[in-house]
């Protein structure tokens, strides 16, 4: 009987507690103990570019985006052949930016239809990147310009489902 009334209770408490994690489903952003919805948010090249930081001055500057980029490329041309097959492509985008399906896909750096990622190739793209996040052009990237702001989520429901 004390195993049924333990059953019971922890089978209870598991609706409201898969409610404050769940992945689907909206969060009410006043309730306690619930974060806010991150408003600041930043892409994984993003902080790949942000670890190119060598001197620790939170700027990142060419020389620097450009070393950090052959340092990173070659920690995963592990046979010194200049290229990254695409294998070695997500092992690289596992490791220096977190996952191995982030952006830019090795698809889009293999300009030539070799089905490897040549330095190259590796380097045009990542040219792209610079220009993109050097929002003022001034030859430098700063935190300010590796970071997305977006408006909180509106939930007109207010975390609660709507009836069929």
């Amino acid at each position: 009987m004390r195993l049924f009334l333990l059953l019971a209770a922890c089978t209870a408490a598991l609706p409201a507690a898969a409610q404050e994690r769940s992945a689907t489903g909206p969060i009410t952003v006043n309730a306690p103990g619930v974060q806010p919805q991150a408003t600041v948010i930043a892409e994984p090249v993003a902080l790949l570019i942000a670890g190119f930081d060598s001197d620790g001055d939170a700027r990142v500057t060419r020389a620097e985006f450009d070393a950090g980029l052959k340092r990173s490329f070659d920690s995963a041309d592990t046979g010194h052949t200049g290229s990254l097959g695409y294998i070695a492509y997500s092992d690289w985008s596992l490791r220096w930016m977190g996952d191995r399906n982030t952006l830019p896909s090795p698809f889009e750096m293999d300009r030539d239809g070799d089905n490897k990622v040549s330095w190259a190739e590796f380097q045009d793209r990542f040219a792209l990147i610079w220009v993109r996040f050097d929002k003022n052009k001034d030859g430098v990237i700063e935190r300010s310009e590796l970071v997305t702001i977006r408006p909180p989520a509106f939930n007109p429901t207010d975390g609660k489902r709507k009836r069929r």
